[in-house]
């Protein structure tokens, strides 16, 4: 329920109520009442038992006569019964909500600022959805959403919540704005379902989306069509890459998962809830759609749904503890887990903030790492038997680079291991899959230990680049119980502040993802904006530059450090993937070790370097050919400024793996162009890590 604002309970006030009642010939007397206030947050209200619930909005009665009443009070009402599904909560002050049947459509009006929200009920439903500018069918000119002018502007299939979040018309005019999508697989190439359509399929009759929104738009007078091009939101196509055929199957929606977009003109808008009962893309059992339309006041955050796995619960993305100085200066972002990071900023743009990192220093935002704090008498026996390196030889305010594999010896998760205290562990990583891991793994040892997840709870920065600690001698303040800065080698950890002990307090580390000097900062939320600030300032005189995504994707690949989903993937054991130097077979038994220790004797891939003789930049997975015979796939590749030419890692076999071979990159289909390239070892440069032990 939701008025003005949330709802608090305040003092009650029965008598107003119960006379109102009795003046009108009730006869209940006794009625409990409570007066509520707005506040900012919707307010749920739960039966304990059968009741009738009463909600009055009090105004004066000229209020009601000049229409100075104000905002009225939106309430949803779910019954007891939860054998239906539920629908998602409410994302602000609704002007208007209704459910389209299944096998229907309705047409709506949406004024320029309001939000919408389309909401598949129950799961894989598809819902096909276009939009006219209404200041166009005042003139007689029907402008709809274009899905071509769409795609070439948004340069993907269909937009999304970020930079490129626009649907527009032939004109190439923005008509609405995507800012929030919890399930990311739509369509824009195929028309809403047709009566041909299924009539050459041997069902003549058969209901169909194009006759539907034919006849929802009939009453704006917008002209019927036998095929209605249009946004299919929820179905799931993609192309074939070998035929080129558009392929479907089961919708990837969830019950509950929604659209939500803005409008940014007056519109004419249908949806539907496609009646297709023949094919896999309902789900083989077509059910409804839930509309909402929105105030324009409401504020609504660009956000997707982020789920640590495939059947884990949705979760909106968060903002970046760093987000309040992040937002003025670039509006290019891109999800990181369950944050947005951003891409590179327009200031210096991203071959800026590449020189800056090499030369100066930068800082960014890592918030996106998964954290874990191991604790307990038995967290060094877990981290023993789940991590690759030797857990028991790490001293306290050390860390270490390892790996997490399953028994096939194939990484699940890479990432630093920080020991602050003989029981207490930080394990920084990509995904919470090793957060599962380690609590399924202390679950069957019957360890004493806890697995804690910090969540969003400790935003980090990476302060990188040569000019890194000169910056950081002007702001850390350290007891002399833990080491200082100057104390801190690779990989080295201490607890620090902010100028002097009253400082803010945060983890500093040395270590970082670029190969420069460089350190990270990790800190409780509520200090993040002071010390974004402090480092700011005292990097003022050292050039300081916010660095983002793309640069860093940039500086990793020169340095050869590997990626999830690039050199280690579903598959590929740590040392194909060239990460042989963090696992360590001579320690006690840990997951993979029997099948790492026997694919060691006998490589058949291995990670290698290539030096292109061009600036031309192979795509992730592109085939390596020593000839006629591919021997080898890119897992990653990018135009190194330093060196001046295209460089990328690779996938070889051990035969075609020796420095100097001249071998050859497909592209075009692997045979229509070849670039030509020769293999050398990882990284490109500094291959003594000389800049990092710095």
């Amino acid at each position: 329920m939701k008025g003005d604002g949330p709802l608090a309970v305040s003092e009650c006030d029965v008598d107003a109520l119960n006379g109102w009642i009795n003046a009108r010939g009730g006869a209940i007397t006794g009625i409990e009442a409570c007066r509520l206030r707005p506040l900012q947050e919707p307010l749920m209200l739960r039966a304990t038992r059968a009741v009738t619930v009463w909600i009055f909005r009090p105004a004066p009665v000229e209020a009601l006569i000049n229409g100075t009443f104000g905002a009225g009070i939106s309430v949803v009402f779910q019954p007891a019964d939860r054998s239906g599904p539920l629908l998602p909560p409410l994302l602000g002050d609704t002007r208007d909500e209704f459910t389209v049947p299944r096998g229907t459509a309705l047409a709506y009006e949406l004024k320029k600022g309001e939000s919408l929200q389309i909401i598949d009920v129950e799961g894989q439903q598809c819902s096909d959805f276009t939009a006219f500018r209404l200041d166009g069918l005042d003139r007689g000119e029907e402008l709809m959403i274009d899905g071509t002018a769409t795609r070439s502007m948004v340069r993907r299939a269909y937009p999304g919540p970020g930079l490129l979040d626009k649907f527009f018309d032939r004109d190439m005019r923005p008509m609405l704005a995507v800012i929030q999508d919890t399930c990311g697989r739509h369509d824009t190439f195929g028309l809403a379902c047709t009566a041909r359509g299924y009539s050459e399929r041997g069902f003549p009759g058969h209901v169909n989306c194009s006759d539907n929104m034919s006849e929802a738009f009939a009453p704006y007078g917008i002209a019927r069509r036998a095929a209605w091009p249009a946004i299919n939101f929820f179905w799931n196509t993609w192309i074939d890459l070998n035929t080129h055929h558009i392929m479907t199957e089961e919708s990837h929606s969830r019950a509950g998962d929604y659209v939500a977009m803005r409008a940014l003109e007056d519109l004419v808008c249908t949806s539907t809830a496609c009646p297709d009962d023949i094919d896999p893309i309902n789900g083989w059992n077509p059910t409804d759609i839930h509309v909402r339309i929105y105030r324009p006041n409401t504020p609504l955050r660009r956000a997707i749904a982020y789920r640590e796995k495939e059947d884990a619960p949705m979760s909106p993305q968060e903002l970046s503890a760093f987000n309040e100085r992040l937002e003025p200066l670039t509006k290019n972002f891109a999800p990181a887990r369950a944050s947005w990071a951003p891409v590179n900023f327009p200031a210096t743009g991203t071959i800026g903030e590449y020189w800056a990192c090499r030369n100066d220093v930068t800082v960014q935002d890592m918030s996106g790492l998964r954290k874990y704090d191991i604790v307990g008498p038995d967290a060094e026996t877990l981290l023993q038997r789940a991590t690759t390196r030797n857990v028991a030889k790490l001293p306290v305010w050390r860390g270490s680079y390892t790996l997490m594999c399953d028994a096939a010896g194939t990484v699940i998760d890479d990432g630093t291991l920080f020991r602050i205290g003989p029981d207490l562990f930080r394990w920084c990583c990509g995904s919470e899959e090793s957060g599962r891991v380690l609590e399924s793994l202390a679950k069957e040892m019957g360890l004493q230990v806890r697995v804690h997840h910090l969540g969003s709870a400790m935003p980090n920065l990476a302060i990188q680049g040569p000019k890194s600690r000169d910056l950081l001698r002007k702001l850390v303040f350290t007891q002399p119980t833990v080491p200082a800065l100057e104390d801190l080698k690779w990989f080295g950890v201490t607890v620090a502040r902010l100028h002097d002990r009253e400082g803010a307090p945060f983890m500093l580390s040395r270590s970082g993802y670029t190969g420069e000097l460089g350190y990270e900062i990790f800190c409780a939320r509520a200090d993040a904006v002071a010390i974004w600030d402090a480092i700011i300032a005292a990097g003022e005189e050292f050039n300081i530059t916010p660095m983002g995504n793309e640069a860093l994707g940039i500086i990793r690949i020169e340095a050869g450090l590997a990626a999830g989903g690039a050199e280690f993937a579903p598959g590929i054991d740590a040392f194909v993937a060239g990460l042989g130097f963090a696992v360590d077979l001579t320690k006690a038994d840990f997951t993979g070790k029997a099948a790492l220790a026997r694919n060691s004797e006998t490589p058949r891939r291995v990670l290698k370097g290539m030096l292109l003789d061009c600036k031309d930049v192979p795509h992730h997975g592109s085939p390596v050919f020593d000839g006629e015979r591919q021997v080898g796939i890119v897992t990653s590749a990018t135009r190194s400024p330093m060196l001046e030419h295209a460089i990328a890692i690779v996938r070889l076999g051990v035969e075609h793996s020796e420095n100097g071979l001249r071998l050859e990159i497909g592209q075009l289909d692997g045979r229509m162009k070849r670039l030509g390239a020769t293999v050398t070892d990882i990284p490109f440069i500094d291959p003594q890590r000389k800049r990092a032990r710095a």
